[in-house]
């Protein structure tokens, strides 16, 4: 498989915003790191249900992909890989935004939902770091 998401994926195994494995990605779900919980087409059930305990009560979407176990493993440079979890919303947006390009139907209700959790977290970005200018800009008082 040689598309768009496939690639996000080793870029983001390279950036260290992806989580491998059902243990790692527990942690990182329940540390309320993970901004998407990727599982592979042939997922065993206990996995499916697992990743679905975990993502239980939380601000986490869980996307069942296309792609298999050894195809996602391969992806990521693993022998294997039944689920992960993306940590970094702007890869998770990207990622879901070429998974809508390839299915539409399947993927483009949970790319919209990501793009606008993307969009809000930009904003509460901007709105910190101008209230932090704010800030630093009150306590500098120069005597005349």
């Amino acid at each position: 498989m040689d598309d768009k998401a496939m690639g996000l994926l080793g870029l983001m195994r390279r950036a260290g915003a992806i989580q491998i494995g059902e243990d790692n990605t527990g942690e990182t779900v329940r540390a309320g790191r993970a901004r998407l919980l990727l599982l592979a087409a042939d997922a065993p059930e206990n996995a499916v249900q697992r990743a679905e305990r975990f993502s239980y009560g939380r601000r986490v979407l869980t996307v069942p992909l296309d792609y298999t176990r050894g195809e996602l493993g391969h992806a990521l440079g693993v022998s294997g890989c039944t689920m992960a979890a993306v940590t970094d919303i702007g890869f998770a947006d990207a990622l879901m935004s070429a998974l809508k390009l390839q299915q539409p139907e399947k993927y483009g209700e949970l790319a919209d939902v990501m793009r606008q959790r993307q969009q809000k977290a930009l904003r509460r970005k901007r709105e910190k770091a101008a209230c932090k200018g704010g800030k630093r800009n009150a306590r500098r008082r120069t005597d005349a």
